[in-house]
């Protein structure tokens, strides 16, 4: 390809920002950047926002490379054909190629009155909505916190830590991913904080009031505010503008992260779908795969093969408050092993972990190139699976 080529990333959060800062490798390519907000939404601290220990955000001349253009606004429509996109602010803009990294949001619950009267806190809109409807009632009106994911886990110690009556409500099993000694760390430190976790059979969430949460045991638990953290979802942007799309809503891809319907058209993060085999939705999986569309971008200019996935995890990390956390440590096929690290040295491994978040992204934006960690090799697995399809879930050891 000669002359200029105009690149578009979709989405400002963990993946769009690596990819938009590696794009400028390349003198000959004019990288824009299309977000909704004019400031970097650190995800992984949204429940310090809530518990009023962090902000959450991060000025984009920190994490963003001079290069990258920033256009606050939203994109409504991609005209694939024609190389274009509709913007809500009215105005529209062409690309030569397109990164899509829209990332993910709240599910939209099914359960009867939780659209209504519970909280969901995966935006930073959300959370700031939320941080209000806290402060208006007494440390001791109830709060519960639906969903045991590491979100739900770490929202219900930072409340509970706070001063506040939380009760944690699993729907299942309390940190489905953790090793079982994780999970009894986890299980003890919530119970120090004074956190009820209702976990086990019947525990699934059918019914939110104003003043309470049934449960499908038949128990009814008093709640004067309601945090929603069960499932993600994606916005529909790529099957509103007739892209080939998973179940859910991500883009669909091959392991190169290339749209299946478009050459143009390259995925990462969230709401990527790459072989019909998506990763985890995790910050610890959309920075290397924004590197990894980038990269694939980048080969096709220079008129090479792009490289395939290569994604490698390292475990999962949870606050649990100010002064305890855990790293549960997986095999690199994100299967969790019997290690962990907790208590005061878990939390400041979290904190160390929060912190190179943000400053990956600033090295990627004053050295583009620099970040490699989507070229260590994953291991087999995934290869088993493109070639025999998913199976029962191997069992944590």
């Amino acid at each position: 390809m000669t002359g200029n080529t105009d690149v578009v990333v979709i989405g400002g959060g963990y993946a769009g920002v690596m990819a938009a800062n590696r794009l400028t490798r390349r003198d000959d390519v004019t990288v824009t950047l299309i977000n909704p907000r004019p400031a970097f939404v650190h995800r992984v601290r949204l429940h310090q926002l809530v518990g009023g220990s962090d902000g959450a955000v991060v000025a984009y001349r920190d994490v963003l490379g001079e290069r990258v253009r920033l256009v606050v606004d939203t994109v409504t429509g991609i005209d694939a054909a024609g190389r274009g996109l509709a913007l809500a602010s009215g105005g529209t803009a062409r690309y030569d190629y397109l990164i899509y990294a829209v990332g993910s949001g709240s599910a939209d619950p099914s359960v009867p009155g939780a659209a209504e009267f519970a909280c969901p806190i995966a935006t930073l809109e959300e959370a700031e909505r939320l941080r209000p409807v806290l402060d208006a009632e007494p440390a001791t009106a109830p709060v519960t916190v639906v969903g045991a994911g590491p979100t739900g886990i770490e929202t219900a110690a930072e409340l509970a830590e706070g001063g506040r009556a939380v009760t944690l409500v699993c729907g299942g099993v309390l940190g489905p991913y953790l090793h079982a000694r994780g999970r009894r760390s986890v299980a003890r430190r919530l119970e120090g904080l004074g956190v009820n976790v209702v976990d086990g059979p019947g525990t699934e969430v059918t019914a939110v009031s104003r003043d309470a949460v049934r449960l499908a045991d038949g128990r009814e638990l008093p709640s004067r505010v309601t945090v929603w953290t069960a499932g993600f979802g994606v916005p529909d942007l790529a099957s509103r503008s007739g892209l080939s799309t998973d179940a859910l809503g991500r883009l669909r891809t091959d392991e190169t992260l290339t749209s299946v319907d478009d050459v143009r058209i390259v995925a990462a993060g969230d709401a990527a779908a790459p072989s019909d085999l998506p990763l985890r939705m995790s910050c610890q999986a959309a920075m290397p795969l924004g590197a990894r569309a980038a990269d694939t971008v980048l080969s096709r200019l220079a008129g090479e093969r792009p490289s395939p996935l290569s994604q490698l995890f390292a475990g999962q990390c949870i606050s649990l408050g100010r002064r305890a956390g855990i790293f549960q440590f997986a095999h690199r096929n994100d299967v969790a092993l019997w290690f962990h690290i907790d208590g005061r040295p878990g939390a400041r491994l979290k904190e160390l972990v929060c912190r190179g978040v943000v400053k990956h992204l600033a090295d990627e934006a004053r050295k583009p190139g620099s970040y490699a960690l989507h070229r260590v090799p994953g291991g087999a697995e995934r290869g088993r699976l493109l070639r025999t399809g998913p199976g029962p879930a191997p069992a944590s050891r």
